[in-house]
């Protein structure tokens, strides 16, 4: 998505509308992309599932979601966010569907193939990026693409709401009522939103505007980073619900909503993280969430006591990994060409759902029954993010060294 918005631009008419339009987009995609992680516990007893069964079950939909964000990113910058979250918005109702036959079929196979497309719904993140970049000046992109960003509260409503509605309405009626929800914003965002008049199309075949993106340092730069910042909230986001009922004993609805309430605090953290980087820097609002997360992880790991010390504990991790998702996308619309953000932003936002397909999958295969614990798992967490760290420093001190010198006298 093509936008040359200089920092002392007038303010656009209409952008608080349209980011409103894309966070609620965003939001109900979310919640579509993350209906299976909240009903595991279920499909688990239902299907006799293992722990590396449910996780790869689990984390289906966060890979296909990832990987294809790159290719939304790129068609963002050709045809605008406008076409995209509509066309996007409204093929999600298909797997929620899918996925409701899978259950009622009760076939293992055929809900890891509804998982696979229901990433479809993942993928609306690479489209918001450049569409709010495109609304807001360089100065307030921080904070705006971190209020966009707050729509992965779509995952704490799916935690809190999903179980919730199965009880309440039954398994197909749920599944029913979020397509149907998904249709409708579908409608009102193609009636109600309009591309930013300072954005042009890029008319850029796809591969070689892709090949463009992967050959700046700062698309790499960002993608570890995100990888791990928000790779950890997608990997707690879709996996606490598990780990709660296994470590705590909690069942499907209490552990869906300290889920939710994992993810509100995420949520919240993102575009406080946006803000802050918009005036002290990104670099230092990193080196604060990836030091906080690696102490987090340790403290998770020695299984503190429900409900206070664990509540708190999760929630502090929440803060920490939603500092940095904001954190990285204000750098992000920083160092990356304008021409070049949709290709950037797909590429970046695909690494961080990979970052949040991988932990899953590591927390089944290390359980230890016996000790009934992922310290595993969570050990690695910590020393991912302190690896993540030193590369923060190393990235800020190299960019205070070619920064020009600022003139005296």
């Amino acid at each position: 998505m093509t936008a040359t918005t200089p920092s002392n631009v007038a303010v656009l008419p209409g952008r608080g509308r349209n980011l409103g339009l894309a966070l609620l987009a965003f939001t109900i995609t979310f919640w579509a992309w993350n209906i299976i992680g909240p009903l595991g516990v279920r499909y688990a007893d239902e299907l006799d599932l293992t722990p590396t069964q449910l996780s790869l079950l689990i984390a289906t939909p966060v890979l296909v979601g990832s990987v294809g964000r790159i290719m939304t990113g790129a068609l963002t910058d050709r045809f605008g966010g406008r076409v995209m979250f509509t066309v996007l918005t409204a093929a999600s109702a298909v797997p929620v569907l899918l996925v409701l036959w899978a259950g009622e079929a009760g076939s293992y196979a055929f809900l890891l193939a509804a998982g696979f497309v229901l990433g479809i719904a993942g993928t609306t993140f690479a489209v918001g990026i450049p569409f709010v970049n495109a609304w807001y000046e360089p100065a307030k992109r921080g904070f705006a693409t971190g209020l966009f960003g707050a729509g992965m509260g779509g995952t704490a409503l799916s935690s809190f709401f999903t179980p919730r509605f199965v009880a309440w309405f039954g398994y197909a009626a749920t599944h029913i009522i979020l397509a149907a929800a998904l249709v409708v914003v579908a409608i009102i965002v193609w009636f109600g939103m309009r591309d930013s008049p300072l954005w042009t199309p890029n008319r850029d075949k796809v591969a070689p505007k892709l090949k463009a993106a992967g050959k700046l340092a700062v698309t790499w730069q960002m993608a570890f980073l995100y990888a791990v910042t928000f790779g950890g909230f997608v990997a707690f986001s879709t996996y606490l619900p598990t780990y709660l009922n296994v470590i705590y004993g909690f069942d499907l609805a209490d552990a869906g909503a300290r889920t939710a309430g994992f993810a509100i605090a995420a949520v919240i953290a993102r575009p406080v993280g946006g803000w802050l980087s918009d005036r002290i820097g990104p670099p230092t609002v990193l080196t604060i969430s990836l030091a906080g997360a690696a102490v987090m992880a340790v403290v998770v790991a020695l299984q503190p006591p429900p409900e206070l010390l664990a509540g708190a504990t999760f929630v502090a991790m929440a803060i920490f990994l939603g500092l940095g998702t904001g954190a990285v996308f204000t750098w992000v619309a920083q160092k990356a060409p304008a021409e070049r953000v949709g290709s950037v932003t797909g590429i970046v936002g695909a690494a961080g759902g990979l970052g949040g397909y991988f932990p899953p999958l590591v927390m089944g295969a290390t359980y230890n029954a016996e000790a009934n614990s992922y310290t595993v798992g969570l050990m690695l967490l910590c020393a991912t993010a302190v690896v993540a760290l030193v590369f923060v420093l190393v990235l800020a001190r190299r960019a205070r060294r070619t920064a020009p010198a600022a003139p005296r006298g």
